[in-house]
């Protein structure tokens, strides 16, 4: 175990280790859940082309593949820069529980390894493999992308539920990283981080041609380009909602300061209502909408489920409530909002097999991208200040486990520096790529858009 220096670090030190920390992973998981929805829909692209000879999904494949290297480069490198964040401003966890994480991380990096190498292949083997070869590249990418998320998941879920290693002296021994890695958080976790991934890519891809149909872009290309992902997309939301209703739930029995804080919940008590909106001012709850007996409902389905409070938790222990509660309120407000859109293309495909003729939707389809990434930030300050202040849930504290060196916000402004660099570039990279011409596409499903 990494001896550490007496020397705590100071509270400007911790804020700008966490500041670093969050602006790293809050960038960084925008470009992998590119990496884990954008491959499916590329190959699911190229498929569709081979197998109807129609060439718009061929191109469609072709595009989506070149932003798909770009936007996998870029996210090697701030994924590189995370794995050096967690040994240089987290000593203290990786130093006490680095054997015990190492699985998920380790496993991680042949999945990332594993990706690289058939991202190369697809993108410089279209005209060197048959088909079917070179569509099982692509299915490659695709597995090796979902199983890179899996893997990172499961080390955050064994912060919110540390299992497999006993205690002894302070000292961590007989670790079991199997049981670590298939922790009780895990499931729900990583299933909500998958689906979140390829909600921010479906519709992400889908704004994209939205704005060109607004532009009067009204082609087959461009009809497909946006059907094909938000379809994708539309499917996983209202999964996605049964998904987050499990995981509340499984914050009431497994980590119930978490609910509290997202519900700003001071007492303990069954008929707990559910507040919806407002803020915690002065100890309590104001300026919320609050449904009758609605939060126990959603926990054990009767009104007399008994939810656990703040009061049971000492006030050193309590998460910050304000960013929690706006956090999950924001999440699950656009959840919603991304249900609905999805579902008035249901009825006006079920009603006219076409999209929806109000220019609306496809404005409404334009911003679901930035507004599914906003979802996703909302929800990883939910999980991770909601853990707060421990970095591994009633083991070890965030400030136990910080670099106590001083001097780390000058890394802060490093990385601020950095990511500035590579978002410049990526974008310059994006757009001249949007830049480059298509092929005319076919004539005869333009489409004329009332008002």
């Amino acid at each position: 175990m990494l001896a550490l220096p007496a020397v705590a670090a100071t509270p400007g030190d911790l804020m700008a280790a966490r500041g670093q920390m969050a602006f790293s992973l809050g960038w960084h998981i925008i470009l992998a859940c590119f990496g884990v929805g954008m491959p499916a829909f590329t190959v699911f692209a190229e498929w569709r082309g081979h197998r109807t000879g129609n060439e718009d999904y061929t191109r469609l494949a072709h595009r989506w593949a070149k932003v798909m290297g770009v936007l996998f480069a870029v996210g090697a490198v701030s994924g590189t820069i995370l794995s050096f964040e967690m040994g240089l401003l987290w000593p203290g966890l990786m130093g006490t529980y680095g054997q015990v994480l190492g699985l998920p991380f380790a496993l991680e990096g042949f999945a990332f390894f594993i990706e690289a190498i058939f991202v190369g292949i697809y993108l410089y083997a279209w005209d060197r493999l048959p088909p079917h070869r070179h569509l099982l590249a692509g299915l490659a990418v695709c597995v090796a992308g979902v199983a890179s998320a899996f893997f990172v998941v499961s080390a955050n879920a064994w912060m919110n539920q540390p299992r497999g290693f006993d205690l002894v002296n302070g000292k961590v021994t007989h670790v079991r990283p199997w049981k670590a890695m298939f922790n009780p958080a895990m499931p729900p976790q990583a299933l909500h981080m998958i689906l979140a991934a390829f909600m921010v890519a479906g519709f992400g891809i889908a704004g994209v041609y939205a704005v060109g149909m607004l532009r009067g872009r009204r082609d087959r290309y461009h009809r497909i380009g946006l059907l094909l992902p938000f379809t994708a997309a539309a499917i996983v939301a209202p999964v996605q909602v049964v998904v987050g209703d499990s995981m509340a739930r499984f914050l009431a029995t497994d980590q119930p300061p978490k609910l509290a804080a997202i519900e700003g919940l001071n007492h303990t008590g069954s008929h707990v209502p559910l507040s919806i909106g407002g803020a915690y001012i002065d100890g309590r709850m104001r300026y919320a909408v609050r449904i009758p007996d609605a939060l126990s409902l959603l926990v054990g389905y009767r009104p007399g489920t008994v939810v656990q409070g703040l009061d049971k938790v000492p006030v050193a222990d309590r998460a910050p409530i304000n960013p929690v509660h706006l956090g999950f309120q924001v999440m699950v407000a656009i959840g919603f909002g991304l249900v609905l859109l999805g579902a008035w293309l249901a009825l006006a495909w079920w009603r006219r097999r076409d999209l929806p003729r109000s220019r609306w939707f496809l404005r409404l389809t334009a911003i679901s991208g930035l507004a599914s990434v906003v979802a996703l930030e909302a929800g990883w300050v939910t999980t991770e200040v909601g853990r707060q202040p421990w970095i591994v849930w009633q083991h070890q504290r965030t400030a136990d486990a910080v670099n106590p060196a001083p001097g780390l916000w000058v890394g802060l402004v490093a990385v601020l520096a950095v990511y500035t660099v590579l978002t410049v570039a990526a974008v310059y990279v994006l757009r001249h790529l949007g830049r480059q011409p298509v092929t005319a596409p076919q004539e005869g499903w333009a489409e004329e858009y009332t008002p």
